[in-house]
């Protein structure tokens, strides 16, 4: 027994000395067709990168690595290199779950999706849970019901959460064991679809989710620990270093705090403690936590202000042009929202608000303004995540009031058809404009907000540059005026990422003192065709000048 006890921290000891080891060793890798920003604001091409102690030292022409004769020397055999990109806005834990769960991502039909659901439920027990599906890819673009998914599966309860995770569709079995009647009304920001006769239609929107997953068995530390490796694999395979995790429970917290003590985390985690979280004020007490190499940061809240588009949950000012006389859903008041700001800024933690609609933007920018007046918080770069429907006269007041937009790129080639029905050409001139956020001075980090979008960040960084999905649709792009350039779309990955989580000088470009965080490419992203850049793949992925992924022997490196 007593060996037993001993051989656990002498493997994991055994593990952290080779960690470190591996980071203090000086690394030149040579032979490459680097480009990385700077943060001063251009773009330094260069091809040899010079690593000790896991950071940048130099980078150079090859003549460099004969200033090193020591060092390790890696050949980069002509590749395109570039930092390690940053996705500021995702859900890590939902992303390795969903890589677990019934996937019904691009189902163009009811029938396809339960056709998925009934060979996942015949290898599945208990609850079944799932993902992805969008009403708006169907020939019927009605919302589903019940009786869909009680064609096939009626003896056990089925939730599937729609793309967005804004509205579940639920079976009978689920609605019985949570007690869902004609009775049941829903709580402040939600929605229960209900037909004609006031019968619950198996689909519930926002808060009112909470009436079906309540009941849904609890995840335990193991299973978020495994959904976490899961997720951090596939995203190193993507060429992403470090990721904002938007919106985490006390459980989470609790993993993420204990992988980060370890030293094990499989990369940099920015994570945002859930506003709507029952256990907020006692994380919030604990105060911020700061990981071991900068793995692990948690100074943030996120706060969620309004529904979705897709849902017809986003808050608008005025009603949404495909449903007459419906507005959307605010989740909080804007007294609410200045109570979790000032309890936020109060603990030392920024605040990061969801706001999609044009109304959930102006309450938010609001509520932020009223409580840097009453209690500060300005200079501690809180954002609004996504700021997809931005009404012209508030944009500005994102630069004003020193609010970081972070946007999801992809966002817009996924919802562009849908946006054209959702809303008038009055709502849509201020929509997922990132090129008006850039010149006024903003500084926008980008993301994907997985598992929403696929993670992939090539997927963004072409969204970004043409606005158009990846059959070239519309021609020059939708609203074109707010394409990004190259440089200033890999920024948004990069340092604009950074910045938002306070780490501008630590990771997002290959700079002398920062962690040597990078990835290989098998494109040349400054100079392949523009329809190419979504079809890049990563060779490998490094974190602090160690080998996390790579493509040939598929394999995380420890």
């Amino acid at each position: 027994m007593l060996l037993k006890k001993i051989a656990k921290p002498l493997l994991l000891m055994s593990i952290l000395t080779s960690s470190n080891s591996a980071l203090a060793q000086t690394k030149v890798i040579y032979n490459a067709n680097g480009y990385t920003p700077l943060y001063k604001g251009e773009v330094q091409q260069f091809s040899t990168l010079v690593i000790k102690d896991g950071k940048v030292v130099k980078l150079g022409n090859e003549k460099l690595k004969n200033s090193f004769p020591d060092a390790k020397l890696i050949n980069a055999h002509g590749n395109t290199l570039l930092p390690g990109l940053i996705d500021a806005h995702g859900h890590v834990i939902g992303l390795g779950d969903n890589l677990s769960q019934l996937d019904v991502r691009g189902a163009i039909s009811v029938d396809e999706v339960t056709s998925k659901l009934k060979v996942f439920a015949d290898n599945k027990q208990g609850w079944i849970i799932g993902r992805g599906w969008n009403q708006e890819l169907w020939a019927d673009t009605r919302f589903p019901t019940a009786k869909d998914l009680d064609k096939v599966v009626s003896d056990r309860p089925v939730v599937l959460s729609r793309v967005d995770s804004h509205a579940i569709w639920a079976n009978s079995k689920a609605l019985e064991l949570a007690g869902i009647t004609t009775e049941t009304t829903a709580p402040e920001g939600g929605e229960i679809i209900k037909d004609e006769f006031g019968n619950p239609t198996g689909i519930f929107v926002d808060k009112a989710e909470s009436l079906i997953t309540q009941h849904m068995p609890a995840p335990s530390k193991q299973d978020i620990s495994g959904s976490l490796d899961a997720a951090g694999k596939h995203l190193l395979s993507l060429g992403i270093t470090s990721t904002h995790d938007a919106g985490i429970d006390k459980t989470t917290w609790e993993v993420y705090k204990e992988r980060g003590e370890l030293g094990n985390l499989p990369l940099r985690i920015v994570a945002m403690l859930s506003g709507a979280s029952p256990d907020l004020d006692t994380m919030l007490k604990a105060g911020r936590y700061h990981g071991k190499n900068d793995f692990m940061e948690i100074r943030s809240v996120k706060v969620y202000a309004d529904g979705a588009l897709g849902s017809r949950g986003a808050a608008l000012i005025e009603e949404y042009a495909d449903r007459p006389g419906h507005n959307g859903l605010m989740l909080e008041t804007q007294e609410k929202l200045e109570a979790l700001f000032t309890q936020s800024f109060k603990s030392g933690f920024s605040a990061n608000t969801h706001a999609i609609g044009d109304k959930a933007n102006k309450v938010v920018l609001d509520a932020y303004q009223n409580v840097f007046k009453k209690t500060g918080g300005i200079l501690l770069r809180n954002r609004i995540e996504h700021a997809q429907i931005v009404t012209p006269e508030d944009i500005p007041r994102f630069k004003a009031l020193k609010i970081i937009p972070s946007m999801q790129p992809v966002h817009a080639t996924s919802d562009m058809h849908m946006a054209e029905q959702r809303l008038t050409e009055k709502q849509l001139s201020g929509a997922y404009a990132w090129q008006t956020f850039l010149k006024q001075g903003s500084v926008v980090a980008a993301g994907s907000d997985y598992p929403v979008e696929l993670a992939n960040p090539f997927d963004g960084l072409y969204s970004a540059i043409t606005r158009m999905d990846h059959n070239k649709r519309p021609e020059n792009g939708w609203r074109a005026s707010e394409v990004l350039n190259r440089e200033d779309a890999l920024r948004a990955f990069t340092l604009g990422g950074a910045y938002a989580a306070h780490q501008e000088f630590k990771v997002g470009s290959l700079e002398q003192g920062k962690w040597a965080d990078f990835i290989l490419i098998d494109k040349d992203y400054f100079k392949v065709p523009v329809d190419e850049i979504y079809k890049t793949n990563v060779l490998q992925t490094w974190i602090a000048g160690i080998k996390r992924y790579d493509k040939e022997k598929n394999i995380i490196d420890k």
